[in-house]
């Protein structure tokens, strides 16, 4: 169970990352939100390849595509909630 939860912050870890460097502007979330930003990520992506293939079945977490794709979306979601990386127009 350890090794499991470990394993989901490590992953949820790297698929944060990857979304905030793919997400132009900065990003000023520091790292737990970084992490369940890629475990919501594995979640929605997941759920959005479940809805693309087979139909909604059963909770399952998407690979590492899957997940940074989530991740993205989620983070875009959040930004536009939040207000964050608005763009100053000159």
């Amino acid at each position: 169970m350890f090794f499991t939860i470990l394993g989901w912050i490590v992953f949820g870890l790297i698929a944060g990352f990857i979304a905030r460097a793919l997400v132009p502007g900065k990003d000023d979330i520091g790292l737990i939100r970084t992490i369940l930003l890629g475990v919501a990520g594995s979640v929605v992506g997941g759920f959005l390849f479940g809805l693309l293939t087979v139909g909604i079945r059963d909770f399952q977490p998407a690979g590492w595509i899957g997940s940074v794709i989530g991740a993205v979306i989620v983070l875009v979601i959040y930004n536009k909630i939040t207000g964050r990386k608005r763009r100053i127009r000159s």
